[in-house]
């Protein structure tokens, strides 16, 4: 397999505070995204200052990272899904083009 064997798709990676990772993933999937991987415990430093890994008394305050790809023709209608909960909560929202060598698994 090569490259030029891959199907071209769209990946959409969130990081969103625990509280509206249910939000976050419901609206991929329900526009279109047949599923996504959460990553739990995720830390960084943004415009809401340093956010720390997992917290061992509250995973409340943690963040998740949420990864989904796409067909190109869905991506559009998640980000614009999506862009409201970023636009009222901190998160973040990456996308980018991606490949796959299974796209039954994402259709």
């Amino acid at each position: 397999m090569s490259t030029s064997d891959l199907t071209p798709m769209t990946k959409i990676e969130v990081v969103v505070a625990s509280d509206d990772v249910a939000e976050v993933s419901a609206l991929m999937q329900s526009l279109g995204a047949r599923g996504y991987t959460a990553i739990t415990g995720v830390a960084g430093v943004g415009h809401h200052g340093h956010r720390g890994g997992r917290l061992l008394f509250n995973d409340h305050d943690t963040l998740t990272l949420l990864v989904s790809v796409v067909a190109p023709d869905k991506a559009d209608g998640i980000i614009s899904g999506i862009r409201p909960v970023l636009d009222r909560a901190s998160g973040v929202m990456f996308v980018s083009p991606t490949a796959v060598s299974r796209p039954d698994y994402f259709a």
